[in-house]
Protein backbone atom coordinates (compact mmCIF):
# COMPACT_ATOMS: atom_id res chain seq x y z
CA UNK A 1 0.00 0.00 0.00
CA UNK A 2 1.58 3.08 -1.40
CA UNK A 3 1.35 5.74 1.61
CA UNK A 4 1.23 9.60 0.51
CA UNK A 5 -0.23 12.76 2.03
CA UNK A 6 -3.35 15.27 1.40
CA UNK A 7 -2.03 18.78 0.81
CA UNK A 8 -3.47 20.93 3.44
CA UNK A 9 -4.80 23.35 0.97
CA UNK A 10 -6.58 25.90 3.53
CA UNK A 11 -4.38 26.03 5.85
CA UNK A 12 -0.72 27.20 4.22
CA UNK A 13 -2.11 29.91 2.79
CA UNK A 14 -0.50 31.56 -0.37
CA UNK A 15 3.35 31.71 1.12
CA UNK A 16 5.30 29.51 -1.46
CA UNK A 17 7.56 29.20 0.95
CA UNK A 18 5.24 27.38 2.62
CA UNK A 19 4.07 24.96 -0.70
CA UNK A 20 7.71 24.16 -0.99
CA UNK A 21 8.81 23.25 2.87
CA UNK A 22 5.61 21.28 2.95
CA UNK A 23 6.33 19.23 -0.38
CA UNK A 24 10.17 18.74 0.04
CA UNK A 25 9.33 18.02 3.83
CA UNK A 26 7.00 14.81 3.22
CA UNK A 27 9.05 13.60 0.47
CA UNK A 28 12.24 13.80 3.21
CA UNK A 29 9.85 12.00 5.51
CA UNK A 30 9.27 9.04 3.39
CA UNK A 31 5.58 9.27 1.47
CA UNK A 32 5.06 9.00 -1.83
CA UNK A 33 2.68 11.04 -3.20
CA UNK A 34 0.18 14.36 -2.41
CA UNK A 35 -2.90 14.61 -3.20
CA UNK A 36 -4.46 17.96 -3.97
CA UNK A 37 -8.40 18.89 -3.59
CA UNK A 38 -9.67 21.67 -6.35
CA UNK A 39 -11.98 24.55 -6.40
CA UNK A 40 -11.78 27.45 -8.88
CA UNK A 41 -13.64 29.86 -6.57
CA UNK A 42 -15.69 29.95 -3.53
CA UNK A 43 -18.86 31.43 -2.55
CA UNK A 44 -19.58 35.09 -0.83
CA UNK A 45 -22.25 34.00 1.94
CA UNK A 46 -22.63 38.45 2.32
CA UNK A 47 -24.33 37.32 -1.47
CA UNK A 48 -25.79 33.84 -1.06
CA UNK A 49 -27.73 33.99 1.86
CA UNK A 50 -27.58 30.30 4.49
CA UNK A 51 -24.40 28.95 2.54
CA UNK A 52 -23.68 25.64 4.05
CA UNK A 53 -20.66 24.83 2.00
CA UNK A 54 -17.31 23.64 3.81
CA UNK A 55 -15.78 26.49 1.65
CA UNK A 56 -16.38 30.24 0.84
CA UNK A 57 -15.00 32.61 -1.05
CA UNK A 58 -12.69 33.37 2.02
CA UNK A 59 -10.92 29.64 1.85
CA UNK A 60 -7.60 29.69 -0.09
CA UNK A 61 -7.20 27.16 -2.45
CA UNK A 62 -4.42 26.70 -4.62
CA UNK A 63 -5.01 25.94 -8.43
CA UNK A 64 -3.71 21.78 -8.49
CA UNK A 65 -2.12 21.84 -12.20
CA UNK A 66 -0.45 25.24 -11.72
CA UNK A 67 0.92 24.01 -8.45
CA UNK A 68 2.00 20.80 -9.72
CA UNK A 69 3.85 22.44 -12.62
CA UNK A 70 6.14 24.13 -9.43
CA UNK A 71 5.91 20.95 -7.41
CA UNK A 72 7.51 18.85 -10.21
CA UNK A 73 10.41 21.14 -9.84
CA UNK A 74 11.23 20.86 -6.54
CA UNK A 75 9.77 17.20 -5.70
CA UNK A 76 9.50 13.28 -7.08
CA UNK A 77 6.41 12.62 -5.30
CA UNK A 78 3.77 11.27 -7.64
CA UNK A 79 1.05 14.10 -7.97
CA UNK A 80 -2.21 13.04 -7.62
CA UNK A 81 -5.70 15.24 -7.65
CA UNK A 82 -8.42 14.11 -5.61
CA UNK A 83 -10.04 15.72 -7.17
CA UNK A 84 -10.27 18.00 -10.14
CA UNK A 85 -13.93 19.39 -10.85
CA UNK A 86 -13.85 17.94 -14.51
CA UNK A 87 -17.34 18.96 -15.61
CA UNK A 88 -16.90 22.49 -15.07
CA UNK A 89 -13.43 22.61 -17.03
CA UNK A 90 -13.04 22.56 -21.08
CA UNK A 91 -11.99 18.88 -21.40
CA UNK A 92 -9.27 19.55 -24.40
CA UNK A 93 -7.74 22.26 -21.75
CA UNK A 94 -7.89 19.79 -19.32
CA UNK A 95 -6.09 17.06 -21.40
CA UNK A 96 -3.78 19.53 -22.60
CA UNK A 97 -2.81 20.36 -18.69
CA UNK A 98 -3.15 16.91 -17.40
CA UNK A 99 -0.16 15.97 -20.35
CA UNK A 100 1.90 18.60 -18.99
CA UNK A 101 2.02 17.84 -15.03
CA UNK A 102 2.51 14.34 -16.70
CA UNK A 103 5.71 15.05 -18.76
CA UNK A 104 7.18 17.24 -15.69
CA UNK A 105 6.72 14.75 -13.30
CA UNK A 106 8.21 12.25 -15.60
CA UNK A 107 5.14 9.99 -15.65
CA UNK A 108 4.38 10.71 -11.62
CA UNK A 109 1.05 12.04 -12.43
CA UNK A 110 -2.66 10.57 -11.35
CA UNK A 111 -5.82 12.33 -12.47
CA UNK A 112 -8.78 12.00 -10.09
CA UNK A 113 -11.88 13.44 -11.36
CA UNK A 114 -15.36 14.14 -9.89
CA UNK A 115 -18.62 15.67 -10.40
CA UNK A 116 -18.04 18.28 -7.46
CA UNK A 117 -21.25 20.28 -5.15
CA UNK A 118 -20.85 23.50 -5.88
CA UNK A 119 -23.17 25.19 -8.20
CA UNK A 120 -21.96 28.68 -7.43
CA UNK A 121 -18.67 27.50 -9.20
CA UNK A 122 -20.18 25.57 -12.24
CA UNK A 123 -22.16 29.06 -12.80
CA UNK A 124 -18.66 31.20 -12.41
CA UNK A 125 -17.33 28.84 -15.13
CA UNK A 126 -19.83 29.07 -17.88
CA UNK A 127 -21.01 25.05 -17.41
CA UNK A 128 -24.34 23.13 -16.84
CA UNK A 129 -24.10 21.63 -13.30
CA UNK A 130 -27.48 19.60 -13.72
CA UNK A 131 -25.77 17.17 -17.01
CA UNK A 132 -22.48 17.08 -14.82
CA UNK A 133 -22.38 12.87 -14.81
CA UNK A 134 -23.21 13.01 -18.17
CA UNK A 135 -20.29 15.34 -19.27
CA UNK A 136 -17.55 13.50 -17.13
CA UNK A 137 -18.60 10.22 -18.48
CA UNK A 138 -17.53 11.79 -22.43
CA UNK A 139 -14.47 13.89 -21.12
CA UNK A 140 -12.82 10.83 -19.90
CA UNK A 141 -13.24 9.20 -23.27
CA UNK A 142 -12.04 12.40 -24.98
CA UNK A 143 -8.99 12.80 -22.75
CA UNK A 144 -8.09 9.16 -23.27
CA UNK A 145 -7.88 9.89 -27.02
CA UNK A 146 -6.10 13.39 -26.70
CA UNK A 147 -3.46 11.70 -24.89
CA UNK A 148 -2.91 8.12 -26.66
CA UNK A 149 -4.05 9.63 -30.39
CA UNK A 150 -1.41 12.33 -32.60
CA UNK A 151 -4.97 13.56 -34.24
CA UNK A 152 -8.45 13.26 -33.07
CA UNK A 153 -11.85 13.70 -34.52
CA UNK A 154 -14.42 13.45 -31.68
CA UNK A 155 -18.19 14.07 -31.94
CA UNK A 156 -19.86 14.31 -28.68
CA UNK A 157 -22.69 15.46 -27.05
CA UNK A 158 -20.77 18.28 -25.35
CA UNK A 159 -17.69 18.67 -27.03
CA UNK A 160 -16.48 18.67 -30.49
CA UNK A 161 -12.73 17.97 -31.61
CA UNK A 162 -12.10 17.85 -35.73
CA UNK A 163 -8.46 16.41 -36.65
CA UNK A 164 -6.59 18.06 -33.89
CA UNK A 165 -4.06 16.68 -31.38
CA UNK A 166 -1.89 17.46 -28.49
CA UNK A 167 1.85 17.51 -28.60
CA UNK A 168 3.42 16.37 -26.94
CA UNK A 169 1.63 13.62 -26.10
CA UNK A 170 2.12 12.57 -21.80
CA UNK A 171 4.32 9.90 -20.97
CA UNK A 172 2.10 7.83 -19.75
CA UNK A 173 -0.59 6.84 -22.18
CA UNK A 174 -3.08 6.95 -20.99
CA UNK A 175 -2.99 9.13 -17.85
CA UNK A 176 -4.38 7.20 -15.44
CA UNK A 177 -7.74 8.25 -14.00
CA UNK A 178 -9.62 7.75 -10.96
CA UNK A 179 -13.04 8.89 -9.72
CA UNK A 180 -14.56 10.45 -6.47
CA UNK A 181 -17.37 8.06 -5.50
CA UNK A 182 -20.06 8.59 -2.85
CA UNK A 183 -23.45 7.68 -4.27
CA UNK A 184 -24.47 4.24 -6.14
CA UNK A 185 -24.51 6.16 -9.67
CA UNK A 186 -21.44 7.14 -8.72
CA UNK A 187 -19.67 3.57 -7.66
CA UNK A 188 -20.89 2.42 -11.20
CA UNK A 189 -19.24 4.84 -13.13
CA UNK A 190 -15.96 4.30 -11.25
CA UNK A 191 -16.28 0.50 -12.08
CA UNK A 192 -16.75 0.66 -15.80
CA UNK A 193 -14.46 3.44 -16.78
CA UNK A 194 -11.46 4.44 -13.75
CA UNK A 195 -8.71 2.61 -13.19
CA UNK A 196 -9.36 3.58 -9.35
CA UNK A 197 -11.28 5.21 -7.01
CA UNK A 198 -11.22 7.17 -4.26
CA UNK A 199 -14.36 5.77 -1.38
CA UNK A 200 -15.72 8.64 0.81
CA UNK A 201 -16.30 5.66 3.63
CA UNK A 202 -13.58 4.48 6.45
CA UNK A 203 -13.31 0.39 6.40
CA UNK A 204 -16.48 -0.75 7.39
CA UNK A 205 -19.75 -2.43 6.45
CA UNK A 206 -20.63 0.95 3.74
CA UNK A 207 -16.90 0.90 2.44
CA UNK A 208 -17.34 -2.86 1.33
CA UNK A 209 -21.16 -2.11 0.21
CA UNK A 210 -19.61 0.56 -1.88
CA UNK A 211 -16.81 -1.77 -2.87
CA UNK A 212 -19.38 -4.76 -4.31
CA UNK A 213 -21.09 -2.04 -6.40
CA UNK A 214 -17.54 -1.05 -8.04
CA UNK A 215 -16.49 -4.09 -8.54
CA UNK A 216 -19.97 -5.72 -10.01
CA UNK A 217 -20.07 -2.85 -12.65
CA UNK A 218 -16.46 -3.67 -13.48
CA UNK A 219 -17.01 -6.87 -13.94
CA UNK A 220 -20.26 -6.33 -16.06
CA UNK A 221 -18.40 -4.04 -18.56
CA UNK A 222 -15.90 -7.07 -19.15
CA UNK A 223 -12.99 -5.71 -16.67
CA UNK A 224 -10.70 -7.20 -14.08
CA UNK A 225 -12.24 -5.60 -10.60
CA UNK A 226 -8.87 -6.72 -9.41
CA UNK A 227 -7.21 -4.10 -11.38
CA UNK A 228 -8.78 -1.23 -9.98
CA UNK A 229 -6.57 0.85 -7.39
CA UNK A 230 -8.57 1.95 -4.35
CA UNK A 231 -7.27 5.37 -1.97
CA UNK A 232 -8.69 5.56 1.12
CA UNK A 233 -8.10 8.45 3.79
CA UNK A 234 -6.62 8.59 7.62
CA UNK A 235 -7.20 11.68 9.32
CA UNK A 236 -4.53 12.72 12.05
CA UNK A 237 -5.88 13.53 15.41
CA UNK A 238 -3.02 13.49 17.73
CA UNK A 239 -3.13 9.77 18.33
CA UNK A 240 -0.40 7.46 16.39
CA UNK A 241 -1.90 4.38 17.41
CA UNK A 242 -5.19 5.22 16.46
CA UNK A 243 -4.04 6.28 12.90
CA UNK A 244 -1.94 3.00 12.96
CA UNK A 245 -5.27 0.73 13.30
CA UNK A 246 -6.72 2.85 10.83
CA UNK A 247 -4.24 2.26 8.32
CA UNK A 248 -3.89 -1.47 9.20
CA UNK A 249 -7.93 -1.86 8.49
CA UNK A 250 -7.25 -0.06 4.87
CA UNK A 251 -4.65 -2.47 3.86
CA UNK A 252 -7.11 -4.84 5.12
CA UNK A 253 -10.11 -3.62 3.16
CA UNK A 254 -7.40 -4.32 -0.25
CA UNK A 255 -6.50 -0.33 -0.56
CA UNK A 256 -3.63 0.32 -3.04
CA UNK A 257 -2.87 3.67 -1.36
CA UNK A 258 -3.61 5.68 1.53
CA UNK A 259 -3.52 9.69 1.82
CA UNK A 260 -2.73 11.07 5.69
CA UNK A 261 -4.42 13.87 5.94
CA UNK A 262 -3.58 16.28 8.71
CA UNK A 263 -5.89 19.24 8.15
CA UNK A 264 -8.81 19.95 9.95
CA UNK A 265 -6.55 18.99 13.38
CA UNK A 266 -5.61 22.27 14.59
CA UNK A 267 -1.78 22.92 13.14
CA UNK A 268 -1.10 26.39 12.34
CA UNK A 269 2.02 25.90 10.65
CA UNK A 270 3.42 23.95 7.45
CA UNK A 271 6.09 22.86 10.60
CA UNK A 272 3.05 21.55 12.65
CA UNK A 273 1.97 19.88 9.85
CA UNK A 274 5.30 18.63 9.44
CA UNK A 275 5.91 17.54 12.42
CA UNK A 276 2.60 15.29 12.66
CA UNK A 277 3.68 13.95 9.58
CA UNK A 278 7.00 12.60 11.29
CA UNK A 279 5.10 11.49 14.12
CA UNK A 280 2.73 9.32 11.49
CA UNK A 281 6.13 8.38 8.98
CA UNK A 282 7.56 6.93 12.50
CA UNK A 283 4.66 5.06 13.55
CA UNK A 284 4.25 3.85 10.12
CA UNK A 285 7.67 2.69 9.83
CA UNK A 286 8.33 4.65 6.79
CA UNK A 287 11.71 4.79 5.10
CA UNK A 288 12.97 8.44 4.88
CA UNK A 289 14.13 9.68 1.45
Amino acid sequence: MQIGVVFPQTELGADAGAVRAYGQGVEELGFRHVMVFDHVVGADPAIHQGWQGPYDVRTTFHEPMVLFGYLAALTSLELVTSIIILPQRQTVLAAKQAAEVDLLTGGRFRMGVGLGWNQVEYEALGQDFATRGKRVEEQVELMRRLWTEPSVTFEGGFDRVTGAGLAPLPIQRPIPVWFGAQSPAAYRRAGRLADGWFPQWSPGPKLDEARSMVEEAAAQAGRDPATLGMEGRAPWRGDAEELDDLARRWRESGATHLAIDTMRAGLGSVDAHLGALETVAGTLGLRKG
